[in-house]
């Protein structure tokens, strides 16, 4: 059922989506054309890909727990690193959309719910040295791991986090004056997407930018993405499929754009 929920969304998405041809906004244009469809080989795509390829090849068995949806909630069981890259991990169209929406907006710290194995998290590490990334992880296996492919790579500006969400985020969030750049990709459940969209609401300013991963996921994911769009404070939102970007500049009419990526 949610394979076809999928395909159904994903028709029915190029279908109604438009290229920068079709965009009528100055703010969205420029984005897309320097920023989303910039196809550039960035100096460091190879080494975070050469350390994708090193994870497929794993067999080394980690116990998690996933205590998002799809899982077996609060229960631990054993997979492998490579079959966790294969399932979890953004491919490389996405990740790297990631390094240069940060290398774009130069946000002074990042937040990122969801570390996995950390191959988005050194993506959005590696767009800028002086930017701070806070990443949060639910399995401490998971991190252990992936905190070996920071050292590998030499990344030093991130700080991770363990531990379930609900009981983490509101204290990272009251420590901040406000908050740049959030990736959103660690529980795909309705309430739980809202409440945290609402936390980082709270402290978001008119250059904040939002990236939901997965908002066609579930019948209520997609509920989820209906209502941040319609939220007073959000002003333009990216319907990428895979991605949803949200903004809130305030001198921008309200518009919702379905984009070809």
């Amino acid at each position: 059922m949610k394979k076809l929920h999928l395909v159904y969304n994903y028709l029915v998405y190029r279908l109604k989506s438009v290229n920068e041809h079709g965009v009528h906004s100055p703010f969205v244009f420029e984005l897309l054309l320097n920023t989303i469809y910039n196809r550039k080989d960035y100096y460091s795509y190879t080494s975070i890909e050469k350390m994708r390829s090193r994870l497929l090849q794993s067999d080394d068995k980690l116990s998690c727990i996933d205590l998002g949806a799809g899982s077996l909630l609060q229960k631990s069981r054993s997979r492998s690193v490579k079959q966790l890259v294969a399932t979890a991990a953004k491919p490389p169209k996405y990740a790297q959309l990631l390094f240069r929406l940060v290398n774009h907006f130069q946000p002074h710290e990042v937040l990122e719910l969801g570390t996995s194995l950390g191959i988005s998290t050194a993506y959005l590490a590696s767009a800028n040295s002086q930017i701070k990334v806070v990443t949060i992880e639910g399995c401490k296996e998971i991190a252990e791991k992936a905190k070996e492919g920071f050292a590998i790579l030499k990344l030093k500006n991130i700080e991770q986090h363990v531990g379930n969400f609900d009981d983490l985020l509101p204290s990272i969030v009251s420590k901040k004056d406000k908050i740049d750049f959030v990736f959103f990709d660690g529980n795909h459940r309705k309430e739980p997407t809202l409440n945290y969209f609402k936390q980082c609401l709270s402290h978001a300013h008119e250059g904040s930018v939002f990236i939901f991963d997965d908002i066609y996921w579930s019948a209520e994911m997609k509920e989820a993405w209906e209502e941040i769009k319609m939220n007073e404070k959000v002003t333009v939102t990216l319907d990428l499929f895979y991605f949803g970007i949200v903004f809130f500049r305030k001198e921008q009419v309200k518009q919702h754009f379905i984009i070809k990526f």
